[in-house]
C-alpha cells in the first residue's frame, strides 16, 4: 500500500520534471531525486537529523562544495553526504542552488546507486 505521508519538500525536485532522465523514488521515509542515473538528493521532512535537504557526494567533495555553499555540513548520521537542515535561514537559497547545480551536471554531486540485492525467496 503506498504511504499517504505527503512529503513537503518535494517542491525541490519541481525543477527536475522537465529533465527526461529525472526519476523521484521514496528512500528510508524520504524522497530522492535521480538524475542520469546517480542518486542526486534527498528530501527529507522528518525529526531531526532527516528534516532538511541532503546532497549525495564523496567525501573527497565536501570541501569544495562547503566553500562554494557554506550552509551545507556534513550529515550527523550519513557523514558520506552533506546536508542543510530545514530550520536554516539559507535553506530555500541553498536548495535551489543544488538543484541548479544538479541539472548543470555538476561532478560534484551524484552517487552511483547501489544495486538491490535480490531477494533468495522462492
Amino acid at each position: 500500500m503506498p504511504s499517504t505521508v505527503r512529503n513537503s519538500l518535494v517542491w525541490i525536485f519541481e525543477p527536475f520534471e522537465r529533465d527526461a532522465t529525472y526519476i523521484r523514488k521514496r528512500m528510508f521515509g524520504c524522497d530522492a531525486a535521480y538524475v542520469d542515473g546517480l542518486l542526486c538528493l534527498v528530501a527529507a521532512d522528518r525529526d531531526k537529523p532527516w528534516n532538511g535537504l541532503l546532497v549525495c557526494t564523496s567525501q573527497e567533495r565536501h570541501a569544495a562544495l562547503i566553500e562554494e555553499i557554506p550552509a551545507l555540513r556534513p550529515h550527523p548520521v550519513l557523514g558520506k553526504w552533506l546536508y542543510v537542515p530545514q530550520d536554516d535561514p539559507e535553506f530555500e537559497a541553498v536548495a535551489e542552488r543544488m538543484t541548479a547545480l544538479v541539472l548543470a551536471r555538476d561532478g560534484r554531486i551524484g552517487v552511483e546507486p547501489k544495486p538491490r540485492r535480490r531477494s533468495r525467496k522462492k
